[in-house]
């Protein structure tokens, strides 16, 4: 579950939570990325409200990595090809299985020297943890989101509210989406987390930093946010990846770096 290098200390974990009948989440994460280097960590939360959210989380997952293990360009550049990709590949696989509607959300973030860049459609968010504060990354597609950015809703009442899940954006639902792409700058000893709404709707954003202090690894962390999203009955399934940032290395200047190395792809089975 764990894969630390001398720089990066991360890995995923993905449970079914105490509800649903099937884990209709995705999780992937990898380093040394063919082209362009860098890392790519991603989450995607298959729809639980349409027919095989399973299989449309896993496109995602394969049309996103598989642009950046194929086809050279910018981390912007590949980004916007792989949520496309795997957009219309969900897309296509609803009229081919005549499934009614499938759709995902996708969490996607590209991590090369301090450079970070994210891909994002749906409600599973990216938070950053620096010297005990947090960041989230993203903003929800959702209904509810939408009220807060309106201030019609205050953000404290976004977990509870009965529209929390309804998104205004996915992936599959229609034939092209608009991703939001977003760049950040991290440096050493900053944390990442990426997740599904089946922990974040539980876990309040303050807590993530403590959590990460207590944490020994990535491992541990993983661990203890998911066991407790479980523990305070979360109604979803439950997924994270986690990057811990020991050593900085300088992004290269245009070199290609070596060979895909994949490290880990989760699809859990029901």
């Amino acid at each position: 579950m764990n894969l630390p290098s001398e720089d990066l200390e991360s890995g995923g974990f993905s449970h079914i939570g105490p509800v649903r009948e099937e884990n209709q989440d995705s999780i992937c994460w990898a380093e040394d990325i063919a082209d362009t280097g860098g890392s790519l960590f991603a989450v995607a939360d298959g729809m639980g409200g349409y027919n095989n959210g399973k299989l449309a989380s896993s496109l995602a997952l394969e049309n996103v990595f598989g642009v950046f293990k194929e086809r050279p360009g910018s981390a912007d550049q590949q980004l916007k090809r792989g949520i496309a990709s795997a957009n219309l590949a969900i897309y296509q696989a609803t009229q081919r299985l005549g499934a009614g509607r499938m759709g995902t959300t996708l969490t996607a973030a590209h991590l090369l020297g301090s450079h970070l860049t994210i891909g994002h459609v749906g409600d599973s968010r990216a938070y950053l943890l620096r010297d005990g504060q947090v960041t989230c990354l993203t903003r929800d597609h959702t209904v509810v989101g939408d009220m807060v950015r309106m201030r019609v809703l205050s953000p404290d009442k976004v977990r509870t509210h009965a529209q929390r899940s309804v998104l205004t954006r996915g992936l599959g639902l229609n034939p092209f989406v608009t991703p939001d792409i977003t760049h950040h700058v991290v440096r050493e000893g900053d944390a990442l987390v990426l997740c599904s709404d089946g922990l974040w709707s539980v876990i309040e954003d303050e807590e993530l930093p403590q959590l990460n202090h207590e944490a020994s690894g990535v491992s541990a962390l993983l661990n203890r946010l998911v066991f407790l999203a479980i523990e305070r009955g979360t109604d979803d399934n439950v997924s994270a990846v986690s990057v811990r940032i020991h050593c900085l290395k300088p992004a290269p200047a245009g070199e290609k770096q070596g060979g895909w190395q994949w490290f880990r792809s989760l699809v859990h089975p029901s």
